[in-house]
């Protein structure tokens, strides 16, 4: 996963050290030495993350953080302290000030990169929502409000089997308001976040904890819980396992033995991100409604992709996948227009359970869908598009006692910044065409040797 990052130090060194250590990993770099050149390049540049320093002179790492998310440009992007200062006091005003985590110098590689994967993940879902928030702006339609400040009134389970452990988590969380729901086996946790009712999941490791990072992986992998905010509990000797949670799909972690404020501050901020997240999905769904969804179908319609293409390839990578169903017009001819728009709003449901959450599929016209993948490169995208053909043709449309057997002919085609809409839509167009003319029931990737729209 690649991303900008924004390192800043006043010590020439360090930052050298850390940008070699990011550009090994093939992240782009971006450098400040001081406060308010870490703030210029914030507001100018637009990093995907922030390593601060905390202690420079002039206008230390505290600072800087509650600067930049006091700034409507800047406040969701995820910020990583870097201090020599272990006092968990210093922590939980880091946390306060909206920092999402510490790393203590020298800074350990592995954790690390694990920090900035779990951050980069959840990222790059909650940029996909505001980007569909600036184009409903874009169609005159209000932007959804701010997030609440106050987190009273949050629903948090608490897994453990230390009763004293789960006690005080208890404590330390309701003295926000936070309403606590505590569990002892992954059953129960399983069960009770199967509801979808939680802001938060607060997941304590044992001795032996593969069976605990398993359910971790579980909840990514389900919808209910697909974006919930996942915090680890652990032992100092259990690092390892902690960086593989985050590999897993966990957000954050507190270190044993818990500092109560530091849990609280920890707690807080996850849960002011996951209703954000919320808020922006429920508020933006409504408003979009009626101006950019297909009534058919309920996907989203032209006027709606093509504006929020045009929005990605202005700063980022795109692949397109443009659907057609094969020998529509025959389902018409043969059982009728109704049996064709089922027939339709069975595929739209089809597509919209195999994509990610970031990604938009709408329909295009008449029996053509069109999907927009965020930063997916040529071979992912292919695979999707496979994926989608394979999942059409595995049953037919069942409607009205009929079993009508669909598939569906794709073209693929990848671009970035520089490429317009028209010239990647026309890519895909052009493999859509090769796979119907070669047989159909096919997903075919644009060739740039036989692609006349980008010539």
């Amino acid at each position: 996963m690649t991303a900008r990052i924004l390192a800043v130090d006043d010590i020439a060194a360090n930052l050298r050290l850390l940008e070699a250590k990011l550009q090994a990993e093939y992240y782009e770099v971006l450098l400040a030495s001081s406060g308010p050149e870490a703030l210029t390049t914030a507001f100018t540049q637009l990093p995907d993350v922030i390593l601060l320093d905390v202690m420079m002179p002039g206008m230390d790492g505290y600072e800087v953080c509650r600067a930049l998310k006091a700034d409507a440009q800047t406040q969701h992007i995820p910020v990583v302290m870097i201090t020599a200062l272990t006092d968990s006091t210093e922590r939980v005003r880091g946390l306060e000030a909206g920092a999402d985590d510490f790393l203590s110098k020298p800074v350990d590689d592995a954790t690390l990169f694990a920090r900035l994967r779990a951050l980069l993940r959840v990222k790059q879902v909650q940029d996909a929502w505001r980007l569909r928030s600036e184009t409903a702006r874009d169609l005159g339609i209000d932007s959804p409000p701010d997030p609440m400040i106050s987190v009273a009134g949050a629903r948090a389970l608490m897994m453990g089997d230390r009763p004293e452990e789960v006690q005080q988590v208890r404590e330390a969380l309701e003295a926000d308001a936070i309403d606590v729901v505590t569990v002892s086996s992954i059953e129960e946790a399983q069960k009770q976040l199967a509801k979808g009712d939680h802001d938060l999941a607060l997941l304590a490791l044992p001795q032996d904890a593969v069976e605990v990072l398993r359910l971790a992986s579980r909840l990514r992998a389900q919808n209910t819980t697909r974006d919930l905010p996942l915090l680890l509990l652990a032992d100092p000797g259990q690092k390892m396992q902690v960086l593989r949670g985050f590999d897993l799909g966990a957000n954050d972690h507190a270190f044993r033995p818990l500092d109560p404020n530091e849990l609280r501050a920890r707690a807080r901020n996850q849960i002011r991100r996951r209703r954000y997240q919320e808020r922006l999905r429920q508020e933006l769904d409504r408003s979009l409604e009626m101006a950019v969804t297909d009534q058919l179908t309920g996907l989203r319609n032209r006027r709606y992709v093509r504006r929020h293409l045009d929005g990605l390839l202005r700063t980022e990578e795109a692949a397109v996948l443009l659907m057609d169903i094969d020998k529509f017009k025959s389902i018409n001819d043969t059982h009728g227009h109704n049996v064709g728009d089922a027939a339709l709003r069975n595929i739209a449901e089809r597509l919209r359970i195999q994509l990610r959450a970031a990604d938009v599929v709408a329909r295009y016209g008449g029996e053509e869908f069109l999907a927009v993948l965020t930063g997916a490169p040529s071979g992912y995208a292919l695979a999707v598009a496979d994926r989608l053909r394979e999942a059409i043709e595995a049953e037919p449309m069942e409607t009205g006692g009929l079993a009508v057997p669909i598939t569906m002919s794709i073209g693929v085609a990848v671009g970035g910044p520089g490429i317009t809409s028209d010239q990647l839509i026309g890519s895909a167009d052009e493999a859509l065409y090769r796979a119907k003319r070669d047989g159909r029931n096919r997903a075919y990737l644009a060739d740039p040797a036989l692609d006349k729209s980008t010539a």
